[in-house]
């Protein structure tokens, strides 16, 4: 388990699934968490779990039991933690529990712009909220297309505050071969910003002499 730099902690980071399509963005960035041995916590608004049944085929009857389905025994030792949406006093929900920071993979429009005129409603823009004030790292991976005024005026909030904002937007200067190989890219791009080691794909210049 990777311990912060601060002492002997262990290092945990939030993941916050939204609505918006590209649930598998989330997904994957879970597994490259664990992966990593980083402690993982788990929110999941009821449109992300519509999004989770309608594009990856979850049965999300019981939520629990899809996430250990999905993640098996990282669910049940406590790697990862899921947190309902609705438990507002969550562990999440509060400053003086230490994460290194949080990513909503992928955000909706209207959870983007609830994080940028600082309401707090749920479990997801709680935690949100709380990155913030503490000053910890927030990550978003918008995802609508087109965008109008609207939305982009909250992004510029959220990037002014500080908001790291990472479209869900392909790169083809690698030649990717596959969907999977489209989504380990954004991902990538992700734990890049989570100052976090990957082998997701092929950096520009790294096949050069």
């Amino acid at each position: 388990m990777v311990e912060s730099s601060t002492g002997g902690r262990p290092k945990r980071w939030v993941v916050g699934i939204t609505g918006a399509s590209g649930a598998i963005y989330g997904i994957r960035l879970i597994e490259e968490l664990l992966q990593a041995e980083y402690l993982v916590h788990v929110v999941v608004t009821e449109a992300g779990w519509r999004v989770l049944k309608e594009e990856l085929g979850w049965d999300t009857t019981r939520r629990q039991a899809a996430l250990e389905q999905r993640f098996g025994e990282a669910v049940t030792s406590g790697k990862l933690v899921f947190h309902p949406n609705a438990d507002i006093g969550a562990s999440i929900a509060s400053g003086s529990f230490r994460v290194e920071g949080m990513a909503i993979v992928p955000c909706s429009m209207g959870s983007l712009a609830s994080m940028a005129r600082g309401i707090s409603d749920d479990l997801l823009t709680r935690a949100a909220d709380v990155m913030l004030k503490e000053g910890r790292k927030l990550i978003i991976v918008p995802r609508e297309t087109p965008l109008h005024a609207i939305h982009l005026e909250n992004m510029l909030t959220l990037a002014r505050l500080g908001v790291r904002i990472i479209p869900a937007m392909p790169a083809f200067y690698y030649k990717p071969q596959s969907m999977d190989e489209m989504i380990n890219f954004l991902v990538g791009k992700v734990l890049d910003s989570m100052t976090i080691e990957h082998h997701l794909f092929r950096r520009w210049g790294d096949d050069l002499s």
